[in-house]
């Protein structure tokens, strides 16, 4: 028998004792700090480092977690704001400026400072416009015309980098919706946000690659095949003109895209158009553009379409400072001119049936039926601040006229045939004929400054933009001339067909042409090559603009197509294809589509303006 003996189990241990938390702030060294303080640079060191040997790792990550924040330095807060904001200047990304405004109060600061955000405007070549008008209401009493010389404003040179404008230190806060804003003399914006206009500016670029709507589609039967072409577009910010060869004239707003009017007169087609936007200063000294001075009897005209061509107002003479040269002031590509500071926004038609006629945007009264062509009026343009239009016939004569007053000014002979396009750059016209020609003319004077001869067959389009004059017509090739000599300094081959249509910039130093080829082509007017050779449509291009960002397109084929000016890569096309495409028109977030569809005139006006906050 085996005994077992029984097994007492151990007492079980007393709890090992728990560590007491640690007190760092009522730690006492066992060195003296004074002593430490007295120690020499090499000595401090070798001091810390003895310290740190003896550290195991857990002690050391507490020293770097102290150490690292204690070595940090918010350079943008400490730099003086003229350094720092150099230094954002770098920052072409809105986006990331916008993450750094909320880093801290300071950096919002920083990043708010309005002249960094006029820096980025010039960066994405964001020229403000002078028209837009939308918001904003007309003044009526005259006080209002003796503050405007309070407020200057300066161009910005859009190929200069940020570099370069800080060198020239660019730092007074200027209104870039333009390098003058016309409207802005009657009703003055005391402060103006860079940073809102960006905004908006941006927003629109973005919409117009991917976005926008349309704000209003218009559908007209077409009784006979020809009576529904839309010849002729105008288009500002408030209004969007349009002339049809059944010799009307549709008023619609820019705004809501609804039909505001229609204007009928004209017994024959209409075939061309043109906006003379409300506000603007007088471009001329003490004499009417008569000839006659300002006590010279008024033409017999109601009270209220006097009050909208502006004779019963005091006239502003002297324009704000820095504005610029008027006789420099190109043409506008959507046919619309700067006012003379008339409250109402003006249009003039011509037409086949040889007249010109003047109309009161407001009220859609005619104020003149202007007589004097032999035959259909082919084109029109009006001079910026000041009521003066040229137009081009059919009967080989150009004529001046005075569109306040109501009269011819002066008849310009010279062309033998056709005067099929003409343009005009300050006080400078320069026309383009079927007898292969091209002539500058003195508006002021009615001289023939230059005869520009090259052209093999009849001249279809002509741009001119300062001391450069651009041609295109049936012998495919557009010609380049300088306006002081008339010598012809460039030929820019590529079209196979007529060139139809033509834009020229100095401010982007651009050219573009459309044929009835279909092609787009860009050349440089640096260095006069092609850019971009683009096989834009299938057929004759109808409607050609570009900005510095984006070249809008239209053509025959039914498509309304938007490319990178600088690459000429394709972006996106717009509305919908249709059987043809007559005209389209783009400006600030606008643009005003002309096509047929399913035998119908079509009127589309597509907005790509951001939602407002």
């Amino acid at each position: 028998m085996t005994d077992f003996m029984p097994i007492i189990s151990p007492p079980t241990p007393a709890p090992s004792p728990r560590p007491s938390p640690f007190n760092y702030l009522t730690f006492q060294p066992k060195y003296n700090p004074s002593e430490f303080s007295t120690l020499g640079p090499a000595s401090r060191k070798q001091y810390l480092i003895s310290i740190l040997h003896e550290c195991s790792p857990a002690e050391l990550r507490f020293i770097s977690q102290k150490v690292t924040p204690m070595l940090k330095r918010d350079v943008l807060t400490e730099l003086p704001a003229e350094l720092a904001l150099h230094i954002l200047a770098y920052v072409d990304d809105p986006c990331t400026l916008a993450r750094a405004s909320q880093v801290c109060k300071r950096w919002r600061d920083l990043v708010a400072d309005d002249w960094l955000w006029k820096v980025l405007c010039d960066t994405y070549s964001f020229r403000a416009d002078t028209e837009d008008k939308s918001d904003t209401n007309l003044l009526e009493d005259d006080e209002s015309c003796d503050e405007m010389d309070k407020f200057t404003s300066s161009s910005i040179d859009p190929w200069l980098t940020a570099r370069d404008r800080l060198k020239r230190q660019e730092i007074t806060s200027v209104s870039h919706w333009g390098p003058y804003s016309s409207d802005d003399l009657l009703h003055p914006r005391l402060q103006f946000s860079h940073q809102e206009y960006f905004r908006r500016a941006y927003g629109t670029m973005l919409n117009l690659r991917k976005g926008g709507h349309i704000l209003h589609t218009h559908r007209m039967p077409i009784p006979t095949p020809d009576s529904g072409v839309v010849t002729s577009v105008a288009l500002d910010t408030e209004w969007v003109v349009v002339g049809l060869a059944n010799s009307k004239i549709h008023l619609f707003s820019a705004i809501t895209g609804v039909l505001s009017r229609t204007l009928t007169g004209h017994e024959l087609g209409v075939w061309a158009v043109h906006l003379i936007c409300r506000g603007g200063y007088w471009g001329r000294g003490e004499m009417d553009e008569d000839g006659y001075p300002d006590d010279a009897d008024d033409p017999v005209v109601p009270a209220a379409l006097k009050t909208a061509l502006g004779i019963d107002r005091r006239r502003r003479m002297k324009h704000p400072m820095n504005v610029g040269d008027d006789s420099s002031k190109p043409s506008d590509i959507c046919c619309t001119s700067e006012g003379w500071g008339q409250p109402n926004s003006i249009i003039v038609s011509a037409s086949c049936d040889k007249t010109l006629r003047v109309w009161d945007a407001k009220s859609g009264h005619c104020i003149y039926v202007l007589r004097g062509h032999t035959a259909t009026v082919r084109c029109a343009r009006v001079l910026h601040n000041r009521p003066i239009a040229v137009t081009g016939s059919r009967d080989s004569t150009l004529r001046v006229w005075n569109i306040q007053k109501g009269v011819m000014l002066r008849v310009l002979h010279g062309h033998t045939a056709s005067v099929r396009c003409l343009d005009i750059c300050g006080n400078n016209v320069v026309s383009g004929s079927y007898d292969t020609t091209c002539r500058i003319w003195d508006v002021d004077t009615g001289e023939c400054i230059r005869v520009l001869r090259g052209h093999s067959h009849q001249i279809y389009s002509i741009a001119i933009d300062g001391n450069l004059v651009a041609s295109g017509g049936m012998d495919t090739i557009v010609r380049v001339w300088d306006a002081t000599t008339g010598n012809c300094i460039a030929q820019l081959t590529g079209h196979t067909a007529l060139v139809c249509q033509l834009q020229l910039s100095s401010i982007t130093s651009l050219l573009a042409t459309g044929g009835s080829d279909g092609r787009v082509i860009t050349f440089s007017l640096r260095s006069f090559t092609a850019l971009q050779r683009l096989a834009a449509h299938d057929s004759s291009v109808t409607s050609l603009q570009f900005d510095a960002n984006f070249l809008i397109t239209g053509g025959n084929d039914g498509r309304v197509r938007v490319f990178e000016t600088q690459t000429g890569n394709w972006v996106r096309d717009l509305s919908e294809r249709s059987e043809s495409v007559w005209k389209v028109l783009y400006k600030k977030g606008i643009c005003a589509i002309m096509c047929k569809k399913a035998g119908k005139t079509v009127m589309e006006i597509w907005t790509f303006k951001p939602k407002e906050r």
